[in-house]
């Protein structure tokens, strides 16, 4: 790697990187908490609106590990200016979308940064700090999204309901810009990796632990999306109260998504496999839990808050995924966010096929435990093999 990343201040560094997942994490959850305006206005229903959700996620799935096997190469600085200005670019047109069809374009062309950008970040704050904080600083990227769960999407909710949903994606395609600028202020000026290329990165999709990995978060975090997704719907039509609890619901659910992050990466950087099993753990619990407590905005919001600690599960999964990549360590940081993405449009879609079928709002609680349980069910069986495998590796040695 050399030393010149080291060169740069990190809490500058981490601070510029968590601004623009400040910016990601405030387009991606307001966006759901906007949807029953943009639906309105577009002149479709809540599920039909969900696809917007969905087309934003796939766009991430699709990105990522293009833009990480062909810009590995590239000092990582640039890449992320780049991301950045993709994503500008984007959140700016979907805000000037004049109908459904251009809105579901637009949120996929939204969605293509995403992954890789998140992933570059990770790397870059990882290689700031010894190896035993490498969660912790990880976190501290990731804090961006989450207290954009807390201020960014209560604050875009607020705003769409006051001067309409598209105001809510201008002021991200400005984040985005004043991230450009604090990147290229503050980042590491790197010489980007000579040796890298499309085909060692994508060595990491030989590797079986790297899918399941990345198989535990795109059905383990599918949960908290069927759930979330829904949940401004769920207050009115369910809970019956004033559109004016919704951003106070979101801002609660960043709240506990903020301590979960933390929390998590403390936990991982002292045993990450047990942390991976206990927050998932969690998750299931919460989310079983919804459909008895959204008749009520006060256990709602306890719900929402238990649920939300449940996102903390990103962190961890990150960490396991740098250790299981070996070399290709650009492509597999973005495709945890592709997997995180697969399960932003999974749970939602499974989401609203139940409402779709006559279950309620409510059953996307049930919907959501049981993806959770799919997750920890892979994580598991993940485990098994890779005791297995170094136990047939260790025999010749004997």
């Amino acid at each position: 790697m050399g030393t010149r990343p080291h060169q740069a201040h990190p809490a500058l560094v981490l601070f510029a990187l968590s601004v623009g997942a400040f910016a990601i994490g405030t387009t991606e959850f307001a966006a759901m908490s906007l949807l029953p305006f943009f639906a309105r206005d577009l002149g479709i229903d809540a599920p039909t609106a969900g696809h917007a959700i969905s087309a934003y996620a796939l766009g991430v799935v699709a990105g990522a590990p293009v833009i990480a096997a062909f810009g590995a190469r590239l000092p990582r600085r640039t890449l992320l200016i780049g991301l950045m200005a993709m994503f500008a670019v984007g959140n700016g047109l979907s805000a000037l979308s004049p109908s459904y069809g251009w809105m579901l374009a637009f949120r996929f062309l939204s969605g293509v940064p995403h992954g890789a950008y998140f992933g570059v970040a990770a790397l870059v704050a990882a290689s700031l700090v010894p190896i035993e904080k490498r969660a912790q600083a990880i976190a501290r990227v990731m804090s961006g999204l989450t207290i954009a769960t807390v201020i960014g999407v209560p604050v875009a909710n607020w705003m769409g309901q006051a001067m309409g949903w598209r105001s809510g994606f201008f002021v991200v395609a400005a984040l985005a810009i004043a991230t450009m600028t604090l990147v290229a202020l503050y980042a590491p000026r790197d010489a980007g990796d000579p040796k890298a290329s499309p085909a060692r990165e994508l060595g990491a999709l030989a590797k079986p632990q790297v899918w399941m990995t990345l198989l535990t978060g795109a059905i383990g975090f599918g949960g908290l999306f069927a759930v979330y997704t829904y949940v401004a719907s769920t207050m009115m039509e369910i809970t019956h109260v004033s559109p004016a609890w919704v951003p106070v619901v979101l801002a609660i659910f960043g709240i506990g998504l903020t301590i979960g992050n933390f929390v998590s990466a403390w936990l991982a950087d002292r045993s990450l496999n047990r942390t991976v099993i206990g927050v998932t753990l969690w998750s299931a619990a919460a989310l079983a839990l919804f459909p008895f407590m959204a008749g009520n905005i006060w256990t709602l919001c306890l719900s929402i808050f238990l649920i939300g600690a449940g996102g903390g599960l990103g962190t961890p999964l990150q960490a396991r995924l740098m250790d299981v990549s070996g070399d290709a360590q650009t492509l597999a940081a973005a495709l945890h966010h592709s997997a995180f993405n697969i399960a932003n449009a999974l749970g939602p879609w499974l989401g609203g096929l139940s409402i779709a079928a006559g279950y309620g709002l409510t059953s996307t609680g049930w919907i959501g435990a049981a993806l959770a349980l799919g997750g920890l069910g892979i994580f598991l069986l993940s485990i098994m093999l890779e005791r297995r495998t170094t136990r047939l590796v260790a025999i010749p040695c004997e």
